[in-house]
């Protein structure tokens, strides 16, 4: 049998056909849907975007008023879940929690209807509303809280961090996060949406695909990311250590956090978009001392790396926005599953339409013709 070259990481090896986003990374290109990611932040909400990735298309006025109102009236999450999370150990992460929790969601609704466009409508909406819930209410109930129940007078994002801190956000925080949703909320193939597709195809019901995604997202290579980016800039402390830290990062070739894509070559135009909103909250809610450690490191990393198209990526701004919303450190990588179920949806609809199950090939490394040695001769 003869086998293509082998790419560790299955690197610029294609793995499917998709018309839902496309990014150019020589130029810093992200679309979706063939929209731009700069005028979907500034001119879209993530509902809206969510219902173009998953749909195809921008829906019109009754169609996202009907979508906004199925997912307001789905917020809530059933007792018997709400009381699985009860016993869940204080110390866990919440992507823990937030994974068993949507895996659970798959006992209440195990109709797997894969051909019935009403269950798929009616499991993106429950999804898409419940996940905010989940992650809100295992944020309170590991504090020793009851869950702050949704209020359905906010729209989406400004339900969520509601349900944070049951304080409505100021206008600004709201809009700031609904941008940083759309921003996170699809991004190609990449390890999470890989996941979701090979789960998908298995046609196991789109709980269960949620839930691999998830715990795909995870991981510090992923969308964990974000959380090692504020303990980074914590240990580099001030301005002046910057070029120290970033030197000795090279010399002993460590990774510094939040810089550099498999993809991108140039700077990630989502860190570009979250910069802004960075700095817009900094203006209302004052400024943070880290932002100038990350200016710095900025400037450092692309003076001794950019010429290897080395540049900050989308996880470089995204805690320091959450950070100054207010919201915990270890919330920051189911923020951004929240977001990016969106996408995952999108996959999971599209892998459907034309399904056939992922079976990679593999290259063997092993031996041959070993004899089975008893166990009182080894």
């Amino acid at each position: 049998m003869t086998f293509c070259e082998y790419k560790p990481g299955l690197e610029g090896i294609p793995a499917a056909q998709s018309s839902i986003s496309c990014v150019d990374g020589t130029k810093g290109i992200l679309e979706y849907r063939g929209i731009a990611i700069e005028e979907l932040a500034q001119k879209s909400t993530f509902i809206e975007t969510a219902y173009l990735l998953i749909w195809g298309k921008l829906p019109t006025l009754d169609e996202l008023e009907d979508f906004e109102t199925d997912i307001r009236l789905h917020r809530r999450i059933k007792y018997s879940i709400r009381d699985m999370m009860k016993c869940f150990p204080d110390r866990g992460h919440p992507m823990d929690a937030l994974q068993t929790s949507v895996a659970a969601l798959g006992l209440f609704y195990s109709r797997r209807a894969l051909d019935d466009p009403i269950y798929i409508r009616g499991a993106v909406v429950r999804i898409l509303a419940k996940i905010p819930t989940m992650v809100a209410a295992a944020n309170s109930m590991r504090r020793g809280n009851d869950p702050i129940q949704p209020n359905d007078n906010l729209d989406y994002c400004a339900n969520f961090l509601y349900m944070l801190t049951e304080s409505k956000p100021d206008p600004l925080s709201a809009k700031v996060f609904d941008a940083c949703l759309t921003l996170h909320a699809e991004h190609t193939m990449n390890a999470s949406t890989f996941s979701a597709m090979v789960t998908a195809s298995t046609l196991t019901d789109p709980y269960g695909v949620i839930a691999s995604a998830v715990g795909t997202l995870a991981g510090p290579l992923h969308g964990g990311a974000n959380e090692e980016v504020l303990l980074m800039l914590e240990e580099i402390g001030t301005v002046k250590n910057v070029r120290t830290y970033v030197e000795n990062s090279i010399t002993n070739k460590r990774k510094i956090m939040g810089f550099g894509h498999r993809v991108y070559k140039v700077k990630d135009p989502r860190a570009t978009i979250l910069q802004e909103l960075a700095e817009q909250l900094f203006e209302l809610k004052g400024h943070d001392e880290y932002y100038d450690i990350a200016l710095e490191l900025e400037r450092v990393v692309e003076e001794e790396l950019g010429s290897k198209g080395i540049y900050p990526n989308v996880d470089f701004y995204s805690g320091l926005v959450y950070r100054k919303l207010g919201i915990p450190q270890d919330l920051f990588t189911p923020i951004f599953a929240i977001a990016r179920v969106a996408g995952w949806l999108a996959h999971w609809k599209e892998q459907l339409a034309e399904n056939r199950i992922f079976r990679p090939a593999q290259i063997y490394t092993g031996l041959h013709e070993q004899t089975y040695i008893p166990i009182d001769e080894r």
